[in-house]
């Protein structure tokens, strides 16, 4: 009874307090960059590529700090972290760290799954036939037998826990693999969709929090088994779009927790996938169903996918696109205007409103834009995607979409792109070189890597094509802050990934 006096009282909370203050933090942030000069503006915007490439070669991959210590059964993560960051900023690896990398990870031999996943990864990124040779297939497939268990999920080591991360780092190891056999997917589905909570997320076990990287992870083993049945999609794109902050642009993992650069990845991941699944997305909708049972009353998709999201997610600015700052920020002004026209977003607390704070959403109104012509091109165009990828995979089970690469998805993800990306750019940032998880905190190659893999993603916002380049508008900031497509389930470098995927497919176990 007296804490609930005391709430009622007007004393808020631990979590209040620390969401006001970086509220506040990340607003004055905003602030001052919307009251600098054009050239400070573009120089706060650009992604400062040199400094990060020195701090991941010369802090990571060649010298890691004695603080670095207690992650010393982490280490093919620190590889991965590193060598994907490196990639997605264009960089390029010599024979002699290629080779140093390889030695490294061959001499890794207590299995765990999540860093047999690190591991795999920082191979596929290296490419060529030494790195993706030295992966030996059969006695992978036997490890994550062994791992296997029969409620459908997998252990992460011999007797150890299991939950979502076991699934997919499994899964995306025998997607890339070419191993994904009928017993990797037996009953996955099972498990994950035990692990949806009533908020719509995803939790890393039955009766655990929603969680972001728990959502990604157990989103796309589904996708890469193609086993979607019963995985309640319209409350997991709510749940995942309420995480993005309003005013940081950022995303939470979790419900009434702080964003954090990492979750650019594993919140802001999420959307490309359920960019694939549109359709089945849908077909859960009962306002919608009517559409895709009479084919000639069928709404344009791009006003359908508008009113789901209007439907999911009210409380949203919606699709309000204010030209005034993204002019201010590019530096199109009119002549004689040198500040734009922003409102500035109060918020209400216990009855009391804040003093005024500068907010992302305000700064970056959310854009949509769609391309396919109703919803039976967009029924067949998910029902082509696991067509083709049944009919290459020798098992029988879908092996993940490799169609990425093949087909244009028809909307944009349901969240705010440029936002996202300025949070990265403008907050997450540090001069001497790595990305931080927000302001005030230290840099660190986990931040780094999925700060980066965040910004790519959202940068990329439609099906990931290796070939294909986004438009100017898709990328916040001057056009040298684009970076190489991440694959979307993987979370490996694109090409690198289609790379590895047609050599292993050329192999036989």
């Amino acid at each position: 009874m007296a804490a609930s006096r005391s709430s009622s009282a007007g004393k808020l909370t631990t979590t209040q307090r620390h969401q006001m203050e970086l509220e506040r933090k990340v607003g004055d942030m905003l602030g001052t960059f919307v009251g600098l000069g054009r050239h400070q503006r573009s120089v706060l915007l650009e992604l400062w590529r040199e400094e990060h490439v020195e701090f991941l070669v010369q802090k990571g991959l060649r010298r890691l700090g004695a603080s670095y210590s207690v992650l010393d059964s982490s280490r093919p993560w620190l590889c991965y972290w590193s060598l994907h960051s490196l990639a997605l900023l264009g960089e390029s690896f010599n024979l002699e760290l290629g080779d140093d990398v390889i030695e490294f990870l061959e001499r890794c031999q207590m299995p765990h799954l999540a860093t047999t996943y690190a591991a795999v990864c920082a191979l596929v990124t290296l490419g060529g036939a030494k790195a993706l040779g030295s992966i030996n297939r059969e006695k992978m497939l036997q490890f994550l037998t062994r791992m296997k268990d029969s409620s459908g999920g997998f252990r992460l080591h011999e007797g150890g826990e299991m939950d979502v991360r076991g699934c997919y780092t499994a899964i995306a190891v025998a997607h890339i693999l070419g191993i994904l056999t009928p017993t990797i997917t037996y009953k996955v589905n099972e498990f994950v969709v035990s692990c949806q909570t009533y908020e719509g997320g995803i939790g890393g076990e039955p009766g655990a929090e929603a969680h972001g990287g728990y959502t990604f992870c157990g989103l796309a083993a589904l996708i890469l088994t193609n086993q979607m049945e019963g995985l309640d999609l319209p409350s997991l794109l709510k749940w995942a779009a309420k995480r993005q902050g309003k005013v940081e642009g950022g995303f939470q993992g979790r419900t009434n927790k702080l964003v954090d650069g990492c979750y650019s990845f594993w919140q802001g991941g999420i959307f490309p996938l359920i960019q694939h699944v549109i359709p089945r997305l849908v077909s859960q909708l009962p306002v919608f169903r009517n559409h895709l049972l009479h084919p000639a009353d069928e709404n344009d998709v791009l006003h359908m996918c508008c009113k789901v999201k209007t439907c999911l997610e009210s409380k949203k600015t919606g699709f309000v696109h204010d030209n005034s700052i993204n002019s201010c920020i590019s530096g199109e002004e009119d002549e004689g205007t040198s500040e734009p026209n922003i409102q500035i977003t109060r918020t209400r607390i216990e009855g009391k409103e804040s003093p005024p704070i500068m907010s992302a959403e305000t700064l970056f109104p959310l854009k949509f834009h769609g391309s396919y012509q109703n919803i039976t091109d967009a029924q067949q165009h998910s029902t082509d995607c696991f067509s083709k990828e049944d009919e290459q995979t020798k098992h029988g089970a879908a092996q993940g979409l490799s169609t990425f690469n093949q087909d244009s998805c028809f909307v944009r993800p349901f969240f705010n792109t440029q936002a996202l990306q300025a949070y990265v750019l403008i907050c997450c940032q540090v001069l001497e070189g790595g990305l931080i998880d927000k302001p005030g905190k230290p840099r660190d190659f986990y931040h780094t890597c999925y700060c980066l893999s965040g910004l790519s993603t959202a940068q990329h916002p439609t099906w990931l094509q290796a070939e294909a380049c986004p438009s100017e508008s898709d990328v916040l900031g001057p056009s040298c802050n684009l970076l190489e497509p991440t694959h979307p389930l993987c979370n490996v470098h694109f090409e690198r990934y289609l790379e590895a995927r047609s050599f292993f497919n050329d192999l036989s176990l």
